[in-house]
């Protein structure tokens, strides 16, 4: 499909646009369907037309963008609370082991909500296209309240159930309702939209996850105040805190959560749905028309039985035809063209989360670094909780942040492709200095590692971060926009957890974060693999959504 141009341009318009491009194929004429599908199309040019901001978008657009300032908040405050559970549960530990949480503990808390989101992506992404994106929409906020506050109550329970085996448990469940927030906020926003502005309102939605990121550790330190007196009498008392940290991210949720039951189904989506019930239905009563005139060609004789069967095989221009189907997800992605695209956006977004995680889930890691965490042994639990949360704060504001922001401001003007590509190459270029010389750059100057570091996050937001999540929102067909968004979103999840799980259990081989620059090393060998993959994806800049995945292909 072709989008509309001036007249005096002497390219398309109202009434001399290109028609779908079957119409061309040998041995077919323009019918009836080709007409309803041309016609379809214009309808929907017109919904981009008048998808215009008003206060029913704002509204969208804030339920949206607090809906990942809620997630990313309940994604990352595992680092404070997995900080705090150690002074809590092993403050009698002896050595190194003193006042942290042993690795398979603090790995199982840190990666249960990325599980539980991979598991939800795949899930509630097919029902958000099955019956209705704000219908599931609304049930994952439900989810996500009710399993926030169950992980704030987390204790132990039967032998064999401590308190970090149901924090696991309950964050599982959390992440399966965080896990439909990925694709449905997507496919929402982007069929809301209007192809000048869809990629600035899909990346500024995504970018409210960083104000989430700070609004942890500012959380943690306002709370961590307010209970230091007591915190310093008995340790014991940081059980509040955590608690209180995590059962306040449900807040957020409850403010929008009835926005999020009156929402309703973008009419692009309303279209989709009637336009696939009447076509069901013509092709039901084709069917029997087709079925009535054989049986007729039965009774006659042979010779009219024979010319009968052959018109009702091949019926003619202007008799019954079967209404034009529209193929299934598996037919869709059996032919290469369409499969290469989501491949893209699921490799690319698996390459990212591997490193974005890995550093992301381990920030306190780098605060280290950088002498800035303060000593675990010997200072006061309190003191050093607040500067840790501090680290955390000054680590996001420096590049993650910015770099969002960034995405949301040029987008439109760079294109997502070329955002993604350039922030692929800058990061597989950062990662193998910040690997290969990570040791030396601390020795001589912890300035310089802070500059490149900051300059990692800046290149994942202004880069991948973003636009991971806003392709796929885009180059699918509308039928299957939230699975095929949710497959992709999986893909990242899955990253998540083989970095949490797997990369990062090596970290310490040598010695504490001996093995960190490796880790660097082979960070920057999947930024390379995401570089790679984005050729796959189609540029979307400046196209309708049904123009992006050439909906004319869809039918047979």
């Amino acid at each position: 499909m072709r989008t509309r141009q001036s007249e005096s341009s002497g390219d398309i318009t109202e009434d001399n646009r290109k028609a779908p491009s079957y119409r061309d194929m040998p041995g077919l004429e323009m019918d009836e369907r080709d007409r309803d599908l041309l016609q379809r199309q214009r309808e929907l040019e017109d919904l981009d037309a008048d998808a215009k901001i008003n206060w029913e978008m704002i509204k969208k657009l804030t339920v949206c963008g607090v809906a990942f300032l809620n997630d990313a908040y309940d994604m990352f405050a595992i680092n404070i609370v997995a900080m705090i559970l150690g002074f809590i549960y092993y403050a009698d530990a002896t050595g190194s082991a003193k006042n942290t949480v042993p690795k398979k503990w603090d790995t199982l808390i840190k990666i249960a909500v990325q599980v539980g989101c991979l598991i939800g992506q795949l899930v509630l992404g097919r029902l958000g296209d099955k019956i209705g994106r704000t219908t599931v929409y609304s049930a994952s906020l439900m989810i996500a309240i009710i399993t926030t506050i169950a992980s704030a109550f987390s204790n132990s329970m039967v032998k064999g159930f401590n308190v970090f085996v149901v924090l696991f448990i309950w964050r599982v469940l959390l992440g399966f309702g965080i896990g439909g927030d990925y694709p449905l906020t997507a496919t929402i926003v982007s069929e809301y939209s209007n192809t000048k502005n869809r990629g600035k309102m899909i990346a500024a939605v995504f970018s409210c996850q960083g104000f989430g990121n700070v609004l942890a550790p500012i959380v943690g330190i306002i709370i961590t105040t307010c209970f230091r007196s007591a915190i310093d009498d008995d340790v014991r008392n940081l059980d509040y805190v955590w608690r209180l940290i995590i059962g306040l991210g449900c807040i957020p949720g409850v403010a929008t959560l009835y926005w999020r039951l009156t929402m309703e189904d973008s009419k692009r989506y309303q279209l989709e749905t009637a336009k696939a019930a009447a076509a069901n239905a013509d092709e039901d009563m084709v069917r029997e028309k087709l079925l009535a005139k054989q049986q007729f060609s039965e009774n006659a004789d042979e010779e009219m039985h024979t010319e009968t069967r052959g018109a009702a095989r091949q019926p003619a221009v202007g008799s019954e035809l079967m209404p034009r189907r529209a193929k299934t997800f598996r037919q869709y992605f059996s032919e290469w063209r369409h499969l290469k695209v989501l491949l893209g956006t699921s490799i690319a977004w698996f390459a990212l989360d591997v490193a974005f995680y890995g550093i992301n889930l381990n920030t306190s890691i780098v605060i280290d670094a950088i002498g800035f965490a303060g000593d675990i042994t010997h200072d006061a639990p309190s003191h050093f909780i607040i500067r840790n949360c501090l680290g955390n704060i000054i680590v996001n504001l420096l590049g993650s942040v910015p770099g969002y922001w960034i995405s949301v401001f040029t987008i439109e003007r760079l294109g997502r492709k070329s955002i993604q590509l350039m922030g692929f190459g800058m990061l597989t270029i950062l990662y193998i200095i910040l690997g290969f010389a990570y040791h030396k750059i601390l020795d001589k100057s912890i300035a310089g590692f802070i500059v490149l570091f900051t300059l990692a996050q800046l290149f994942q937001n202004f880069g991948p971060n973003v636009t991971t999540f806003v392709v796929p929102g885009e180059v699918f067909p509308t039928r299957f926009r939230s699975t095929a968004h949710g497959i992709s979103a999986a893909s990242g999840k899955l990253g998540a957890i083989v970095a949490q799980g797997g990369f990062m259990q090596l970290k310490d081989i040598g010695g504490k974060n001996k093995f960190i620059d490796h880790l660097l090393e082979i960070f920057a060998l999947f930024m390379l693999i995401g570089f790679f993959v984005t050729f796959w994806i189609p540029e979307s800049k400046g196209k309708s959504l049904e123009e992006i995945c050439d909906e004319s292909e869809e039918y047979y």
